[in-house]
């Protein structure tokens, strides 16, 4: 169908005294299938809105550029029929507000945006949704903890139908072993009983919950919307499901890893779940004097070097047991800090008013026998001297270690577990999307995605199950799910030009592609997350999205008008991750903060979605420079889409042979990264680059 574009030009918000809009309007009207060019002072009014949708319903439009504020703003508001392809070019935060008024410079830069987005309107199609076929509503949940019992319950009660797969013959895990639990509300003096009874009769008698007790995995295939899940229980059994929630638990962990600190000299030396059951049981007397150590082996970089999160308050708990059996009983808690998280803190200073419970921060030098008791050696103590004390008793604060998700068993080419973080805890993007896993439609709830007390996961397993709705709901509208929620487009291939390099399946962060014998790759469209990733690994040029291909974002490139090199007018590409930098290039701009007019931007999808092609484009076209702006990777912050980040810096060794290739200078190319609140520091980058640039002259390739 032939393109008929209306393009609309703002010139509200300082636009307007930055740009002269009427030679924007006279270059759009010259360009191909530009069927119309309107200024408007405020196209977010409902004068203006109202002003397209009636060229688009009298003019026959089907495609509209909105050259105005930043893609990020007014979503809500330039929100058109499904039929209509919409290009937001950001001449107010990228151009009128981080550049000089007037200037020929300013001017230059906001026509290089306009020739871009008529260039990508007239390159790109309407994404057409990829449906399941067959898809279904049900729900899994693994596991039949606590985190799994509420997951399963919110669902049910949401009116979806829940299949509740647990490994041992009775629900409850954890809970089944505890003795009390720790106040949460006021006056936090009194232990509670966990009601464990409670919450499976409401599980068992749901109707919309199905339980498979004593069964297993033996194999998870498919993708959202359309899993197919092979059960084992003496005979195999295969139900469908939408997505899932997965909250297998946790283990204690090892403590004969711990000799320092006196595990297995003596039956007495033992761990907190050791205790709970002690006390649970009744199967021993407990002593009069029992010494607490915390963070046994946690917070420890020779064994788990992070904080498990429930061990504080369950010793605070366990002290009162001690002291509720035994009036006289002496109870003395060594820790590296007191962690009580929330309202536990109440809990911490009701324990602290018992004269009885002897609270000091130390370091455990030994434990030892001496006689028929435990001595324990500490050092550091904020007594200001090492002491030495006598008990009966030590309880060793052990953390928590998330179990093997492998028993999930999925048929996936990247292996049959959730892929895990540095520390074993499985989840995607743990700042933003924290109960979504690296599997798309896949969820973790509990201790399985941070270590966490009862109530933590209760909260969590809610927050899992209300994913993995939205997932279904999403996958039922062909759309993908975070971070880019509503995208409707996904990756389509054209086999006949792949040489099976298994880049694509080798690389994708979701498993979104699976591949046969010859290693011909095997896509299945609800698992793909609309990174593009796949796109920037492959070298034929086999994948592309119908908004987002090598041909539309190459065309994009040469579209811009590039001054000869007497012009002393630098030309630099910017590769901006919509994910992080380009909101801090927003916020930047928001600040007035100034960046050269010398730069082009072109938002990514993500910095790992650049394929080389359009880096030698680039440099063909005699760009002087290439910049590459993405999310900071790392342990303490992350890609969006796991390791697109990493990925280029791995490619950066490919992208200089094309440099040695093109003979250019490396500097050429440069790859930064930022977190999305050093907005202030992007202006830095950009223009230090460009001085950068112009020190060492113009690309070569502006002569030819």
């Amino acid at each position: 169908m032939e393109k008929r574009t209306g393009i609309y030009i703002c010139t509200g918000c300082d636009i307007g005294k930055a740009i002269n809009s009427e030679k924007l309007n006279e270059l759009a009207l010259s360009k191909e299938n530009v069927a119309l060019c309107k200024n408007h002072a405020a196209l977010c009014s409902v004068e203006g809105y109202s002003l397209i949708n009636q060229d688009i319903e009298d003019k026959k439009l089907n495609g509209v550029i909105i050259a105005a504020c930043s893609q990020r703003i007014k979503t809500d508001i330039f929100n058109f029929q499904d039929n209509i392809i919409l290009e937001r070019v950001n001449i107010r935060e990228q151009v009128a507000w981080c550049m000089e008024a007037g200037e020929e410079n300013t001017q230059m830069a906001a026509e290089d945006y306009l020739r871009m987005g008529i260039t990508k309107v007239n390159n790109i199609s309407i994404p057409k949704p990829y449906y399941v076929n067959h898809i279904t509503e049900d729900l899994l949940v693994v596991g039949g903890g606590i985190a799994g019992i509420i997951a399963a319950l919110e669902g049910a009660d949401a009116g979806y139908k829940i299949h509740l797969i647990e490994k041992e013959d009775k629900l409850g895990g954890w809970l089944n072993k505890i003795h009390k639990r720790f106040p949460t509300k006021a006056p936090f003096t009194d232990l509670v009983d966990p009601k464990t009874t409670e919450k499976i009769e409401l599980v068992e008698n749901h109707k919309n919950i199905k339980i498979y007790k004593s069964t297993t995995i033996k194999e998870i295939s498919g993708q959202p919307g359309d899993f197919t899940v092979s059960l084992l229980n003496g005979k195999t059994k295969s139900i469908k499901v939408g997505a899932i929630v997965a909250s297998t638990g946790w283990t204690p962990y090892d403590a004969t890893k711990l000799p320092h600190l006196g595990y297995g000299i003596d039956k007495n030396v033992v761990t907190n779940v050791e205790f709970e059951e002690i006390v649970k049981t009744g199967s021993r007397k407990i002593p009069d004097n029992v010494l607490f150590i915390q963070c046994a082996g946690s917070r420890d970089k020779n064994h788990l070097p992070y904080c498990s999160s429930f061990c504080c308050a369950t010793s605070l708990k366990q002290a009162k047991y001690v002291r509720e059996q035994n009036p006289d009983a002496n109870v003395f808690i060594i820790y590296k800090d007191i962690r009580t998280l929330g309202l536990n803190e109440e809990f911490y200073n009701e324990v602290q008013k018992d004269d009885q419970i002897f609270f000091t921060k130390g370091e455990i030098n030994t434990v030892h026998k001496s006689g028929n008791k435990l001595k324990v050696e500490v050092k550091q103590s904020l007594l200001g001297e090492d002491i030495s004390i006598e008990v009966e008793m030590v309880v060793l604060a052990t953390g928590m270690t998330p179990n093997n998700t492998e028993e999930l068993n999925l048929n996936y080419r990247q292996g049959k577990g959730l892929p895990e973080l540095k520390y074993m805890f499985s989840d995607s993007h743990f700042i933003c999307f924290p109960y979504e896993t690296r599997r798309t439609g896949i969820y973790t709830a509990g201790s399985l995605r941070a270590p966490m007390d009862i109530d933590a996961a209760r909260q969590d397993a809610s927050g899992a199950m209300l994913k993995a709705i939205q997932s279904i709901e999403a996958t039922k509208r062909g759309e993908a799910v975070h971070p880019r929620s509503g995208d409707k487009s996904y990756p389509e291939l054209y086999l006949d030009r792949c040489t099976d390099c298994k880049r694509c399946t080798e690389e994708c962060p979701f498993g979104a592609y699976d591949e046969n014998e010859k290693g011909t790759p095997l896509p299945n469209p609800s698992r793909c997350r609309r990174c593009g990733i796949c796109l920037g690994s492959c070298p034929e040029r086999v994948i592309s999205f119908a908004d987002y291909s090598i041909n539309s974002v190459s065309a994009m490139i040469k579209s811009v008008n590039i001054p000869d090199e007497f012009e002393e007018k630098p030309r630099i590409l910017a590769f901006v991750c919509e994910n992080d930098a380009y909101p801090a290039l927003d916020t930047a701009a928001a600040k007035r903060l100034k960046i050269s007019p010398f730069v082009r931007i072109i938002p990514v999808r993500c910095i790992g979605s650049i394929n080389k092609v359009w880096i030698s484009d680039a440099l063909s076209k005699g760009y002087d420079g290439i910049l590459q702006i993405g999310c900071k990777p790392g342990d303490d912050y992350q890609c969006h889409f796991i390791h697109g980040s990493e990925l280029t810096e791995k490619r950066g060794e490919n992208i200089q042979e094309t440099l040695e290739t093109m003979m250019l200078e490396p500097e050429r190319i440069k790859t930064e990264f930022v977190e999305i609140t050093e907005y202030d520091k992007i202006p830095d980058i950009i223009n230090n680059y460009v001085e950068l640039i112009e020190e060492i002259g113009p690309n070569p390739f502006k002569e030819l």
